[in-house]
């Protein structure tokens, strides 16, 4: 099981809720805490998840989640509803990259993603989920790539390579359809053919017999 379904399957599915999207992060600047909050120091991975509730209406979430070195448990460290989102910064609007800053009312971090494609489609459907859920005061997304906020998105592509798949199958069908049908009328051709003979033999039969 990937890590990201170990997420959904131990902290969000029991509270009723489903994530949409997780991105393992680092800090692009530490901070300066000699100790954790469990009482001892040593190495953690980080995932900044989005999640959805199943009860209607929905309410999505953002929540920092942490696995600790020499533990397989997750564990819910802090979490902001979507509206506390002010803004997403995805750092360079002209080409991928792993580094974006997520600003809420109270909190401001700067991350740093395992690759720029990961990031990439966090951002995309964050900016998707916000679209649809958030209130009047949506966050702002600023220096993201405009494929990311719609155009030649993720999510359009995907759109346009189902429409694509339907389009080819159809166009197969009625290259098909043609096909049999030219098949079809060689058929009735030599059906007729066939049975002309049989008519012209019959007659040239019973002409000899005359």
């Amino acid at each position: 099981m990937s890590a990201k379904s170990a997420i959904n399957k131990e902290v969000f599915i029991p509270h009723d809720e489903k994530m949409l999207a997780a991105v393992q992060v680092k800090r692009r600047t530490k901070k300066k805490i000699p100790f954790l909050a469990t009482g001892g120091q040593g190495d953690y991975m980080t995932f900044i998840c989005l999640s959805v509730t199943n009860k209607k209406p929905s309410h999505i979430s953002i929540t920092k989640v942490k696995q600790f070195q020499g533990s397989s448990a997750f564990v819910k460290r802090s979490q902001w509803t979507i509206d506390q989102l002010r803004q997403v910064n995805g750092i360079d609007p002209n080409k991928d990259c792993p580094e974006f800053d997520l600003m809420f009312e109270n909190a401001f971090d700067q991350w740093v993603a395992g690759s720029a494609g990961e990031k990439c489609t966090f951002v995309q459907i964050l900016h998707h989920t916000c679209q649809r859920y958030s209130s009047a005061r949506k966050p702002e997304f600023v220096n993201c790539q405009s494929k990311l906020l719609g155009g030649n998105s993720i999510l359009h592509s995907a759109a346009d390579s189902v429409t694509s798949a339907v389009q080819k199958a159809s166009q197969a069908l009625n290259e098909r359809g043609e096909r049999l049908g030219r098949a079809e009328e060689r058929t009735a051709d030599m059906m007729n053919s066939a049975e002309q003979f049989a008519v012209t033999a019959h007659k040239l039969a019973m002409k000899h017999k005359c």
